[in-house]
Formats: C-alpha cells, sequence, structure tokens
C-alpha cells in the first residue's frame, strides 16, 4: 500500500533470532501507522496481565507513513508497550534525527520479545538484524552510550546514515520511569519504556537502512510540503516557539496562576522570572535546534554563561523541566535547573517523573515520613537523590518504583499527585479544568501530550473554568492528535495541520479516504483498542479520576476543581465516545 513498507520486524532476543512478517492492507486502513498499528500488534501479541518487565512484554518502535518523506514535522518515532511504572498502556515519542533511520530499515514497526541473559546491542537494517555484546557499554551514561554503539555497530559498508536509541544505568537498573534517549537529548521520556529496554538488557539498537516509502502521489507531495512551509513560516505560533521554545510557557502559566509550585499547594512561585524564557535568553547563549523536516526549532541549543554550572551545554530544558524542578521543587536559579536536566538525561530518567519524586520526597521529609535530608529550593540535595534513584541505592531504591509505591511505603497516598501512577505535567487542573479531564482520561497516566488541551482553555477557545462542553472539544482534539500519533507528527504542528490539511497530505501519501470522517472513525476505532488494552490490564473507573487532594485543596486565589465536575465531564466523555457509563467501549 502507497506511504507503507507492509513489512513488521519481529526480534526474539532471547534466541537471538528474527522474522519478517508481511502487514494486510486491512489493517493499515483500519489503524493507519504509528499508534494504531502499534496498539493493534500490541493487543495480538502480548499476554493479558504479563509483568512490564517479564521478556513476554513486547517493546514496539514504530514511524509513520509521514516519516522520510517531504511531510513536515514528522520526522518521529514512537514507542509503544505495558508501561512498568503504571501496568498499563504506554506510548512515549522522540523526534531528532534518528527517526528518519529507523524508518529507512523499511519496517512500519519492529517488535522486540523475549529478554538476553547478558548485556546486548542490536542492528536493524532492511534484511533484518544482527545481534551484538553489548557488556563494554553496560554502565555508560546516555550520551557516552550513543557514541559508542554508532563507532561498534553501525556498518561501515551498508548503505544509509546509522542512528541509535539507548539507555542509561537508569534503564539497566530498572528504574521504572527510565527513558530510551538518541541524538543525546531527545528522548522517549515517560511511561517507563527504557525500564522496559532494560528488563530485555538491550543497551542500544542501531538503525541503518536506504529504504523510502512510496506516495501516492510524489509530486503532489512535494508541492503540497513546499507551499505548506511557506504558509507556516510566518504563523504567530511558529514565531514564538522558534523565538523562545516552550520556556515561553513559564511566564504564561504564572501569570494564570496555573503553574504547579511547591509540590502543587501553589499555582505560581515569586521566582519565575528567573525561570522564564527571556531570562534565560538573555543571559545565556541560546539559540533555536530544529529536528529534521522542521522550520519550527523549538528545541533550546544552550550552554551556561553564569553561575556554578558555567560552560555546561545541552539541548534544553524544556517547560515541562522547569516547572518539575523550578516549580514543585522550588529551584530558583535557572543554571540549576539545566543540572538538574543534564543529569537525568545522562543517567537517562524522565525529569517529569523525577521532579515530582523530588518534590513529595522534599515534603515528606518535611513531615517526618522519611529520613532525608533535603529541603526546596536545594538543587545538590535534588541530585544526590536522583542519582540515588538511578542507582536504585537508599531511599532512591523506593522512588525508583514510582509514586504509588513510594507513598505507600511512607503512609503518604493522600499526599501523592498522579494519575493511574504517571505524574501530571505543568498545567493544574484547578484552573484548566479540562486538563483535570486530559489528566483522568489519558490511557497512558496524567499526560499533557494526548489532547494538548492547555491550549483552547489558555487561548480562550474554551473558558477555562467551565464544565459545559469541554468533553466534546478535547474528543475533537484528542481525536485529532491520535491521527497524529498514527503518522507520528510533532505536536507542535497542531495549529497547522487542521483536520483540512491531514486529509490532504493522508490523501497524498496513502491514497486513501481521508476525510474528516473517515479520521474520526479511525480515531475512535484507535481509542477503542487502547482502552480495551487497559480494560485488559485490570483498568477501573476508579483509575479515570484525579488524585483526592486537588479536589480537597484549592489554590491560594481560591481556584478548585470539584469532584462533581469532573464526573460531570468525565460522564460526558463516556457518552460521547460511545463507551459505557463504566467507560467500557461496546465489545470490550
Amino acid at each position: 500500500m502507497h506511504g507503507f513498507y507492509d513489512r513488521v520486524l519481529t526480534i526474539d532476543v532471547s534466541r537471538r533470532t528474527f522474522s519478517i512478517d508481511l502487514v494486510v492492507d486491512e489493517v493499515l486502513e483500519a489503524c493507519l501507522g504509528g499508534k494504531g498499528l502499534a496498539t493493534h500488534l500490541l493487543l495480538e501479541r502480548n499476554p493479558a496481565g504479563v509483568d512490564p518487565l517479564s521478556p513476554e512484554n513486547r517493546l514496539i518502535f514504530a514511524t509513520g507513513p509521514l516519516c522520510g518523506g517531504s511531510a513536515w514535522g514528522a520526522s518521529r518515532y514512537g514507542v509503544y508497550t505495558k508501561s512498568p511504572l503504571t501496568g498499563f498502556y504506554a506510548e512515549s515519542y522522540s523526534g531528532g534525527r534518528v527517526p528518519e533511520a529507523i524508518d529507512a530499515t523499511g519496517f512500519d514497526a519492529v517488535v522486540i520479545e523475549g529478554a538476553s541473559d547478558t548485556p546486548v546491542a542490536i542492528t536493524v537494517h532492511p534484511e533484518g538484524c544482527e545481534f551484538h555484546d553489548a557488556t563494554p557499554l553496560w554502565g555508560m551514561d546516555v550520551y557516552k552510550s550513543e557514541d559508542e554503539a554508532l563507532a561498534r555497530f553501525a556498518r561501515p559498508e551498508a548503505p544509509g546514515k546509522p542512528g541509535a536509541v539507548v539507555i542509561g544505568p537508569a534503564g539497566e537498573n530498572l528504574v521504572r520511569f527510565a527513558m530510551i534517549a538518541n541524538d543525546k537529548w531527545r528522548c522517549a521520556g515517560r511511561a517507563g519504556t527504557g525500564a522496559v529496554m532494560g528488563s530485555k538488557r538491550i543497551k542500544a539498537i542501531v538503525f541503518q537502512g536506504d529504504r523510502k516509502r512510496v506516495p501516492a502521489d510524489p509530486k503532489g507531495l512535494r508541492e503540497y510540503a513546499t507551499a505548506f512551509a511557506k504558509a507556516g513560516v510566518t504563523n504567530k505560533g511558529v514565531q514564538a516557539y522558534r523565538a523562545q521554545g516552550t520556556t515561553m510557557m513559564v511566564a504564561l502559566m504564572n501569570t494564570a496562576g496555573a503553574f504547579p509550585a511547591k509540590y502543587w499547594t501553589q499555582g505560581s512561585c515569586e521566582h519565575w522570572p528567573n525561570l522564564s524564557g527571556e531570562r534565560f535568553h538573555k543571559e545565556h547563549e541560546v539559540t533555536p535546534h530544529a529536528c529534521l523536516k522542521c522550520f519550527m526549532a523549538c528545541g533550546r541549543m544552550a550552554t551556561l554563561k553564569t553561575g556554578r554550572h558555567t560552560g555546561l551545554t545541552l539541548e534544553g530544558p524544556e517547560y515541562e523541566t522547569i516547572y518539575a524542578f523550578g516549580g514543585l521543587c522550588m529551584i530558583e536559579d535557572m543554571g540549576e535547573v539545566v543540572y538538574l536536566n543534564d543529569i537525568c538525561d545522562r543517567l537517562g530518567m524522565d525529569t517529569i517523573t523525577a521532579g515530582n519524586l523530588c518534590a513529595f520526597a522534599i515534603e515528606a521529609a518535611a513531615r517526618g515520613a522519611v529520613d532525608i535530608d533535603i529541603t526546596y529550593n536545594d538543587a545538590d540535595a535534588a541530585a544526590r537523590l536522583i542519582e540515588d534513584i538511578a542507582a536504585q541505592r537508599g531511599v532512591g531504591a523506593i522512588l525508583a518504583q514510582g509514586i504509588i509505591p513510594a507513598a505507600r511505603a511512607w503512609g503518604l497516598e493522600e499526599l501523592a499527585v498522579h494519575v493511574k501512577g504517571m505524574e501530571p505535567a505543568g498545567y493544574d487542573p484547578r484552573v484548566l479544568k479540562g486538563m483535570g479531564l486530559a489528566y483522568a482520561t489519558s490511557d497512558r497516566g496524567a499526560c499533557h501530550l494526548r489532547t494538548t488541551f492547555y491550549k483552547p482553555e489558555l487561548a480562550g477557545f474554551i473558558p477555562a473554568d467551565t464544565t459545559q462542553g469541554k468533553a466534546e472539544m478535547l474528543i475533537d482534539y484528542e481525536d485529532r492528535l491520535t491521527i497524529f500519533d498514527t503518522l507520528i507528527l510533532c505536536r507542535f504542528f497542531r495549529d497547522l495541520y487542521t483536520w483540512e490539511e491531514l486529509e490532504k497530505v493522508i490523501t497524498l501519501v496513502t491514497g486513501l479516504d481521508a476525510s474528516k470522517e473517515a479520521l474520526r472513525r479511525r480515531a475512535a476505532h484507535v481509542a477503542d483498542m487502547t482502552r480495551t488494552f487497559n480494560l485488559r490490564e485490570g483498568l477501573t473507573p476508579a483509575d479515570d479520576r484525579l488524585p483526592g487532594r486537588l479536589h480537597r485543596e484549592a489554590l491560594p486565589d481560591g481556584r478548585e476543581l470539584k469532584e462533581e465536575e469532573l464526573s460531570f465531564m468525565l460522564g460526558e466523555y463516556y457518552r460521547l465516545r460511545g463507551w459505557s457509563p463504566e467507560g467500557r467501549p461496546a465489545g470490550a
């Protein structure tokens, strides 16, 4: 079929074997690629109730039908599995340059099963894969691991530019929110995909090939991409991202009073100007940095010019990292936030969960629930705790299991802020009530990216404090962004790829019926499959809820989200999805 390779590579790490299977057109027509195909494969191949860290849990890498071509915003890959952090569905995405290397191997998905007895690296190419001893890389940080993997395991005689995905010490040690990294600073960050890779003893996967997807209308696609870029570069949102990246959100969220601070007790913090994008760009060397096929360049390639970490260079920090450490942990110096970002990146762990857990530990220590020398605005103590988590050492070994086990161990379940075992991003639902619904219904836990519903609320498309009409608008956003995830498009192109633009580009690439109605049917199908996966893994209506303290505790300015308000929105969401009042799709 146009736009697809029609092939899935299955790798058995236990037996050191592989097989190549064909994908029937009916599956691709119903699911497209990316999330749709991967979810279909998880339902088909993952045993129900499997332990996420067992060899039987599948780890799936996928690219979408737009990757490797001329479409903008499509240099991305997805990783799908059962999450060791939540016990439910896991999806995580990353950009950079490596996605096109993954795509060039000529597979719509790569499914990994089994586990090695010793550290292993895998080279994936159009003919299959090869296995290598990765013992010399075990223990290396993310940056060194990627360099070494490319140096040792790329095929110099083969065509195509290689790219590698790796894990750091956190993944090796099965920290349940470990990430998978590529291009040094890009990562599939949330839900613990790196721990699943570590449980299989896979240190690195190198992708290399020269395959190209064949679009239905190559000339039309090229012309479309040229016109799309010409219109896109003048878009005000694009210009804002290019100017400050996601750091611009610090000022916006504090002004709105929705910037979570001091472990979810405040909606802003007095030191936020120190963390703002404006000051960051003024005081340090910061330049835009883009993935392939992107004119937005939201990434920040930054070198610190002042402070005790002068000279430290990385791509970042993103808004979510700033909120997690600068807000929840009340770190007042942007240089220290960058420092903690760098430690997490090197060790290979998600900064959102890491920052939340550090703040949770600060509160636990203040309440005498645990003996840790850590307080707010203490970057060194946070750094030590992060290193202990990555090593599964001392108190870090408890936090490495995630927020639910840690809260249970310390008797602080009522304090912990999470949904399904994953912590929310930096948008307080007591101010942005639609984000409360987004967190509650997200398949992978308290996620902001499945709908990015903070956008219509902050932009005034719908009042932030209302509950009427929220579910209907959220589903429209969720359906369109589910199609993004089948194509694996960058979220920040959401204002550019409207339903109408999606119809154009999908038709040019695949030749399929891509009308809004047809796409919404596909999105609903993917949503139902994902929900079915979670129900099979034990999801109950109680899991689609926010932590009680976000209902009980109002923000200092009095704003709150009542439990009955969430219940109303949730009931509307289930009804509009065509699910039962308990949230079950027909036939699930």
